[in-house]
């Protein structure tokens, strides 16, 4: 507990306005421009580290089918069936595109500084 019985805050502030009174002003510009910039690293870290997580559940319910199905029941209920596949498969293809279009402009921005 020694330790801690040295540390004092106003000593401290003392020190710190002893330490930049002894600088010249550049000095003390380019340390308000190092911490400017560090912040702004720090913030932007920060920022763009946080996303939702996106969780939908995905349950998949299997019907049962009598064995003595017909070919011509199967190829019915796969008519019915189809409307709904088709769907699934353009809001796949949409996420995909979305996210390919995403990769581009980011592509596109890297080329345009020559990376």
């Amino acid at each position: 507990m020694q330790f801690f019985s040295r540390m004092s805050p106003v000593r401290a502030y003392r020190d710190l306005r002893f330490f930049l009174s002894e600088r010249q002003p550049y000095e003390l510009w380019f340390l308000v421009l190092a911490v400017t910039i560090t912040s702004v690293l720090v913030w932007a870290f920060a920022h763009d580290s946080y996303f939702e997580k996106e969780y939908k559940p995905n349950i998949i319910y299997v019907q049962q089918y009598r064995l003595d199905r017909t070919d011509a029941q199967i190829i019915a209920q796969q008519k019915i069936d189809q409307p709904a596949i088709d769907a699934a498969r353009a809001k796949q293809a949409a996420r995909e595109e979305k996210m390919r279009q995403s990769f581009k402009k980011v592509d596109d921005a890297l080329n345009r500084i020559g990376l």
